[in-house]
């Protein structure tokens, strides 16, 4: 960095960046745990986007639309791309793995960011970078060739669909720092506006019903997927974005294959292997490649 308050701010732009991938770890777990119930992916949605939407709605009464800063286009990235991947990665969850979900979708996504905002927002894609982004996709490739993923079977459906999950993150992004929003207000935008775009829809889905399930099961997604996620990810998502930059923000969202392979352990029962153990490592030095950390300098 190029002084102490360059690395302060850097330290500062990491701690919410790894407290949001740890959120989202955490959401992709017990999303997973969730499909094991009687709930399916569009009830764990509605829980999600009710929950957060009642909470942020009076939030965005006060703050309004944002709508001079971000037009139509913006405000639908917005609204869209935090509600499409809510959807794709809980349907990609029934065809795939929980890891292969924390590699394609969260781990591609600072990659795709990183396009986006070069070409959108003209932010420099460095050496150092792209050296961070070749090790990210190193140990993504390697999470899931080390799950055992097999080309035209079932789970490449749900591969497809964390991808789409991740491209739909990536305009969430880009909208967000384009119009210089605070994480907080664009979470309440996407809450509130997925809250009155989708709860009807859901109400009108045939079978569609909560009543099934159990208070304890509805009770945890309601937390972590509507309180957590929905509202607390996005507030430190927004601030790691705002201290750091879109792409260097987004690299921390890569640190959830490892986070997720490390939850897995106690919450699902899933041990990572040895090539998953090599995975994480390269990722992790590629977040902290991309996002800006201190690299260590050669004297002549």
């Amino acid at each position: 960095m190029s002084n102490d308050r360059d690395g302060l701010q850097y330290w500062r732009g990491s701690f919410y960046g790894l407290a949001a991938a740890g959120v989202w770890s955490g959401w992709i777990v017990v999303a997973r745990l969730g499909l094991r119930t009687s709930l399916d992916p569009w009830d764990i949605a509605a829980l999600r986007f009710g929950v957060a939407g009642l909470i942020l709605l009076p939030y965005l009464f006060n703050k309004g639309l944002a709508f001079d800063r971000l037009g139509w286009a913006g405000l639908a990235a917005i609204v869209c791309g935090g509600a499409a991947p809510v959807f794709f990665t809980n349907s990609g969850l029934l065809f795939a793995p929980a890891a292969h979900a924390g590699a394609l979708f969260p781990g591609v996504v600072p990659l795709m960011v990183a396009l986006l905002a070069a070409a959108l927002l003209r932010e420099e894609f460095t050496p150092a970078k792209k050296l961070g982004f070749a090790t990210i996709l190193a140990g993504v490739l390697a999470v899931v060739w080390g799950s055992g993923s097999e080309l035209g079977s079932w789970q490449n459906v749900g591969h497809g669909l964390f991808l789409s999950a991740a491209l739909a993150w990536a305009f969430y992004t880009v909208a967000m720092r384009k119009a210089r929003l605070d994480g907080l207000h664009a979470a309440a935008l996407c809450a509130a506006g997925s809250m009155l775009l989708y709860l009807p829809i859901f109400a009108l889905m045939p079978g569609a019903s909560l009543a099934g399930a159990s208070w304890s099961d509805l009770g945890l997604q309601a937390f972590v997927q509507g309180v957590l996620t929905a509202i607390v990810s996005l507030l430190l998502y927004g601030r790691a974005v705002a201290i750091l930059g879109a792409s260097s923000g987004a690299a921390f969202a890569a640190l959830c294959p490892a986070m997720t392979a490390l939850l897995a352990i106690p919450i699902l029962g899933e041990w990572p292997k040895p090539i998953d153990w090599m995975a994480i490592s390269l990722i992790s030095a590629g977040v902290y490649i991309v996002s800006g950390g201190p690299l260590p300098r050669l004297s002549r």
